[in-house]
């Protein structure tokens, strides 16, 4: 008699698991529909971008959209690293962020929206500055990195330690009314120093100009596209390419690259 009592218990929940699974499975497929009915992606690419790992640095202007759509698209793991509190200054163009969230953490502010939008993806905070005591640990945890910093030592740092650990990135930069990005692959493709050999002088008390907050929006958003192009390889990457976008004229300029014999992060002297 216990026996049969016991097996009923199983057979319950083990038809309560099943259940479970299944709408937890119906769910996903609903939520990732659009992607999934696409050949190129399919439930086999949406199961890749569940398992990868993309690492933002920098939760402003241009975090902000990368983040958004990264999330949406059903990316796994999404690291951000950023140590700044929001500013007011910061919501014409940092998207993540309100005006409920002024004197907040970036990587708090940033990690509610995130999950509000996709909950069922992992958020990492990394609430420090990236810097050349803990940028190995960070970046090695995850597939790609996004670089979008405003600032050029972040800038040759990225590309120094993604160098380093062999770990693809994307550079994004804006000022004012211009954009640009350019996808890494390194030691295979030209790399930020290629082009940018040493950081110019900074003057820490020099007026920020712009950006209007359309323009990151517009690079943070192809930085998105980049690594989701690399996570499921398709189409073609930003690679030996510098792509510049012109808001004023509507315009986008393809550049491009080679990798530099001379350069010191990956030339081949």
């Amino acid at each position: 008699m216990i026996d049969l009592i016991m097996l009923v218990v199983y057979c319950y929940k083990y038809k309560m698991n099943a259940t479970r699974k299944t709408k937890i499975l119906s769910g996903y497929k609903n939520r990732y529909a659009r992607q999934i009915s696409m050949p190129a992606i399919g439930l086999k690419g949406q199961k890749k971008m569940r398992t990868a790992s993309i690492l933002i640095i920098g939760a402003g202007g241009l975090g902000s959209p990368a983040a958004f759509y990264l999330a949406s698209a059903g990316i796994g793991t999404i690291g951000l690293v950023d140590n700044d509190l929001v500013e007011l200054s910061n919501l014409q163009r940092q998207i993540l962020h309100t005006t409920a969230d002024l004197s907040r953490q970036k990587t708090i502010s940033a990690a509610e929206k995130l999950h509000a939008l996709n909950p069922d993806i992992t958020i990492r905070k990394h609430n420090q500055r990236f810097s050349p005591l803990n940028a190995i640990q960070l970046v090695k945890q995850y597939d790609f990195v996004i670089d979008a910093t405003d600032n050029f030592q972040s800038k040759f740092l990225i590309a120094d330690i993604c160098h380093e650990t062999r770990i693809p990135y994307n550079h994004g930069g804006v000022l004012e009314f211009l954009g640009q990005t350019m996808t890494v692959i390194p030691g295979k493709t030209a790399c930020y120093r290629c082009i940018f050999q040493q950081p110019p002088e900074e003057h820490e008390n020099a007026i920020p100009r712009g950006p209007l907050g359309t323009v990151p929006g517009v690079i943070g958003t192809i930085q998105a596209m980049e690594a989701i192009k690399y996570v499921l390889n398709i189409g073609n990457l930003l690679t030996n390419r510098l792509l510049v976008y012109e808001s004023l004229s509507t315009s986008f300029r393809d550049v491009k690259l080679t990798r530099n014999r001379y350069c010191p992060v990956c030339g081949r002297k």
